[in-house]
């Protein structure tokens, strides 16, 4: 297919100065057996081909349960029609990714078609992986190899395309020196998965390395959806027809969850400079969980949790959350919980997500006025990673 007809379909903002805070990439699969240190190499994530022919993901050696049988070639398909996307031999990983979804100047590309100034850029593998390792050991190998591949992936971009650093909360320790080490090689920042190989929750003080150093760096740490292990996920209902509807709508339910754990610890009391993001899980629900917890934390049961202000005043200061282009209630929920405290995301080239964002955003920032319509758009954003507005 040529170029053109690639970049075909791509719509343009209509407002400058827009940022998107959660795009994706496919990174290449060989980036382990790269990029890891050298006695880790033959224990590096990789895809291989079954005894049909389709794509699967080996884990430490392990053949994943989750990620066989040719799914991988859908991961890119954001803007393909579902007839293109079905599994099979011809579908690849690579061959199914949209433009701009694996190669930078690409995606470059692709921003300046869409309008659009810069990306905070996320894996897409690597948000799939960490479900099914339960090695603490070669999971930090696996997220120190992605965090140089990504810096260097973003390095020639002129700052549009923007590291985040892979962080894996089963050695808070290590995780915390890797922070250390992806921010001074170019990272802005952070992310977890919404659970802990070690069940750990979140604001447990065993984490607290963590926090600790991205209060230091003053940088944010993101809490991101990721594939679950089977033990995290729902499993309240025996018979959901395959539950891939059931499951991606109910996954923002984790980062809820590891998001409460945050205020069950008093973490930003521990660390009131801490800065933290929700990301991919919509942002319609935040007024309620917020509503909720104030409501609780006032109670009788609840004065049981010290907390020095009320959850939603901690939001207000030290948190932001991405919503969806299409989500209505946004506008709304700026003029209670703060119009800096929220941003937009696309999560191109993800198939969950529909392929006309751009005409979404557009209709989701016509109604603002002109200081919180770029406050949605890019300089939110931009001020919590500490870049230019």
């Amino acid at each position: 297919m040529s170029e053109k007809n690639r970049m075909a379909g791509i719509q343009k903002l209509h407002h400058d100065g827009a940022v998107d805070a959660d795009g994706h990439i496919l990174e290449p699969p060989e980036l382990w057996g790269e990029y890891i240190e050298p006695k880790y190499k033959e224990r590096a994530l990789c895809l291989r081909l079954d005894d049909q022919g389709l794509e699967y993901m080996e884990i430490d050696g392990t053949p994943s349960k989750q990620l066989r049988r040719g799914m991988l070639g859908v991961l890119g398909g954001m803007q393909k029609n579902f007839a293109e996307m079905a599994p099979s031999t011809a579908l690849t990983y690579a061959g199914g990714a949209s433009f701009g979804a694996m190669d930078a100047k690409e995606r470059v590309q692709r921003l300046d078609l869409e309008g659009l100034d810069a990306a905070f850029i996320y894996p897409t593998l690597g948000v799939l992986w960490e479900a099914e390792c339960t090695d603490v050991e070669i999971a930090q190998a696996y997220t120190r190899a992605y965090n140089r591949w990504i810096v260097d992936f973003c390095s020639d971009s002129g700052g549009r395309l923007i590291p985040i650093a892979h962080l894996s909360l089963g050695d808070p320790l290590a995780a915390a020196r890797e922070l250390e080490r992806a921010v001074r090689a170019g990272c802005r920042g952070g992310w977890v998965a919404p659970f802990t190989v070690t069940k750990k929750p979140h604001g447990h003080p065993e984490h607290d390395r963590v926090f600790a150093a991205a209060q230091d760096l003053d940088v944010p740490l993101a809490i991101h959806p990721t594939f679950e292990p089977r033990w995290a996920t729902p499993g309240r209902f025996g018979d959901l027809h395959g539950a891939h509807f059931f499951l991606n709508v109910t996954s923002a339910d984790a980062v809820r969850h590891a998001f409460t754990t945050l205020f069950q610890f008093g973490v930003f009391d521990r660390f009131p400079r801490l800065k933290l993001v929700l990301l991919e899980s919509g942002a319609g629900w935040i007024g309620y969980w917020l509503d909720r917890m104030d409501g609780y934390a006032r109670s009788l049961l609840g004065r049981s949790v010290i907390l020095k202000d009320k959850p939603s005043s901690y939001f207000r200061r030290q948190c932001w959350i991405s919503g969806d282009p299409d989500e209505q209630t946004i506008p709304s929920l700026m003029e209670i919980y703060g119009a800096d405290r929220f941003f937009w995301a696309s999560d191109f080239p993800h198939p969950d997500h529909t392929g006309d964002y751009i005409e979404e955003l557009d209709k989701l920032v016509a109604p603002l006025e002109p200081t919180a319509r770029r406050n949605l758009l890019g300089d939110n954003v931009r001020r919590a990673y500490g870049l230019p507005t």
